[in-house]
């Protein structure tokens, strides 16, 4: 039977249970399934480990844009492609415009970036 799931304290039950969610790689199991459901509890308390252990930089909309173009191979062209504007992109890459919550959906569903990527919180508009 396997071993009971415990909260992640430190770094030898991230690395062990890091191991074991790795070892569901190869043969990921049914959703639902006994198995499955430790697969992804497994997975929960990684990320809330890695969340406070490894906390993620902030950075800006624009940063999160220009990351997701370069990771996909994009340009500037390809962002007012999708935006419907050039010079629309244009101004949001150099942040004189913010992103809208239409264009923050469209870029989330269309490249893929998480929505919270593109949020500025806490500045003034």
């Amino acid at each position: 039977m396997a071993q009971t799931i415990s909260i992640i304290r430190d770094e030898a039950a991230y690395a062990a249970a890091m191991a074991e969610f790795e070892a569901y790689f190869d043969n990921e199991p049914a959703l639902g399934s006994e198995d499955g459901d430790r697969f992804e509890l497994l997975g929960l308390l990684l990320a809330k480990y890695e969340e406070e252990h490894f906390p993620m930089p902030k950075t800006s909309p624009v940063e999160s844009i220009r990351f997701a173009m370069d990771r996909k191979g994009l340009g500037q062209s390809d962002l007012a492609e999708l935006l419907g504007s050039r010079s629309r992109a244009s101004e949001i890459l150099s942040g004189r415009r913010d992103l809208t919550l239409p264009q923050i959906r469209l870029l989330s569903k269309a490249w893929g970036i998480p929505v919270q990527a593109l949020i500025t919180e806490g500045e003034p508009a």
